[in-house]
């Protein structure tokens, strides 16, 4: 293409042709060096000295797609486009991570005609559960990064600078993060127009969260238990949850949200104890159910079938807290599965979900924060907007599993 161009050109112009072919291999090189320093922290498992007591691959590669997120959006703590640098860096080391699934493939009957003979042979392809996931998960990536773009220019709300007395004065949304930037809006409020345009991004963001989090809560499910985490736990259920949790979950008339509400969960840490505690004990319940452990110390007088109804009370609160408070940390098993896991496929998918989920979350706090000082205007005793909050605008289930993903970005 390039020498195409200069033969259309005249001899001046192809002097300025030669000079920007020489920065695009400027830009290769680098490019190229930065390469080989990624892929070669991911074959030696990051141990730099060569010693072979670096992570597994599956971890590596989950490590590097968490820790380039965390370079790329770490800052991203206002309503406004990614700089170009940052949003370039993104996509195409990404693009570079997720080369490695184009390699991970399975095998698969294939019919072939050969001089008039049909014949089934077999023939390879990517991994079911990667062909249908990769996909999403750039779908869903290319919708946040827009919804980021939309709000280039002027929407009416801009941001108080940190020596603003006046913004010292407002009252934040969340009080503990004083970090974050204090929206400011007009003092009669935001126009209906821009209300209604700022509740279009949420509703769109809302859509990516709800989708991350039903890919990467199915991706955590398919990680297999490690030994390492059973052999931590207790004998039964009850020495897990608690006395107190054990009968609220046994009960003969069960709600799971009568059961939150009963529940102190006014911090991150009382909510991930209470996850840890009963993902133990669905844990403990599956094996029981499951003989698989042949230990005596795991038996009870409770019958298999009151079993298998715990453990499914059990995951439907898991599912609901996961949903209502998706910006919690991960718990206990979640962090042993994904440090033991050894499946590199699931542990790309579980790191990008991840990390989309995360973003989505941080961008929909961020709308918020706008809409909580517009509230403001209108009544400034408002110490909360909990009709537009993310724990009561994303729908909980109680069907027992996730909505599916496709339908979520599709709709």
């Amino acid at each position: 293409m390039v020498r195409a161009a200069e033969d259309e050109q005249n001899m001046n112009s192809g002097v300025a042709d030669e000079g920007a072919t020489n920065n695009d291999n400027k830009c290769s090189v680098s490019d190229l060096d930065t390469l080989k320093e990624k892929f070669a922290k991911l074959l030696l498992g990051e141990d730099m000295s060569g010693g072979g007591k670096g992570v597994s691959s599956a971890q590596a590669l989950s490590n590097a797609i968490t820790n380039l997120a965390a370079a790329v959006f770490g800052e991203q703590s206002r309503l406004e486009p990614m700089p170009p640098e940052r949003k370039a860096r993104w996509r195409k080391e990404m693009d570079w991570l997720l080369s490695v699934t184009d390699y991970i493939v399975e095998f698969v009957a294939s019919k072939q005609n050969t001089n008039g003979v049909n014949m089934e042979i077999m023939v390879t392809r990517q991994r079911s559960d990667l062909h249908m996931n990769i996909p999403a998960l750039r779908k869903l990536d290319a919708m946040l990064i827009e919804c980021l773009d939309n709000f280039q220019g002027e929407h009416e709300f801009t941001y108080a600078s940190k020596n603003d007395n006046e913004a010292k004065s407002l009252k934040k949304r969340e009080e503990d993060k004083w970090w974050l930037p204090t929206p400011k809006v007009p003092e009669d409020g935001l126009s209906d127009t821009t209300r209604k345009w700022l509740q279009f991004q949420k509703d769109a963001v809302h859509q990516v969260l709800k989708a991350a989090l039903a890919i990467n809560a199915q991706i955590l499910m398919e990680m297999e238990v490690p030994e390492s985490y059973t052999e931590t736990l207790p004998k039964n259920g009850r020495a897990s949850l608690g006395d107190y949790i054990y009968k609220s979950i046994t009960v003969e008339h069960f709600d799971p949200d009568h059961f939150l509400s009963s529940m102190d969960l006014t911090t991150d840490h009382k909510i991930v104890d209470l996850k840890n505690r009963i993902e133990a004990s669905v844990v403990i319940w599956k094996r029981k159910v499951s003989a698989k452990d042949g230990r005596s110390g795991w038996g009870s007088g409770v019958s298999l079938e009151k079993r298998e109804q715990f453990g499914d009370r059990a995951e439907t609160i898991l599912l609901i807290i996961k949903q209502r408070y998706p910006g919690i940390p991960q718990s206990v098993l979640e962090i042993s599965k994904i440090e033991h896991n050894r499946d590199v496929g699931l542990a790309i998918l579980e790191s990008y979900s991840r990390i989309l989920e995360s973003l989505a979350h941080k961008v929909l706090s961020r709308i918020e924060d706008v809409q909580h000082a517009d509230a403001l205007t209108q009544n400034p005793s408002l110490g909360d907007i909990k009709a537009n909050s993310i724990k009561g605008s994303i729908k909980i289930l109680t069907s027992g599993k996730f909505p599916d993903a496709v339908e979520e970005i599709e709709s």
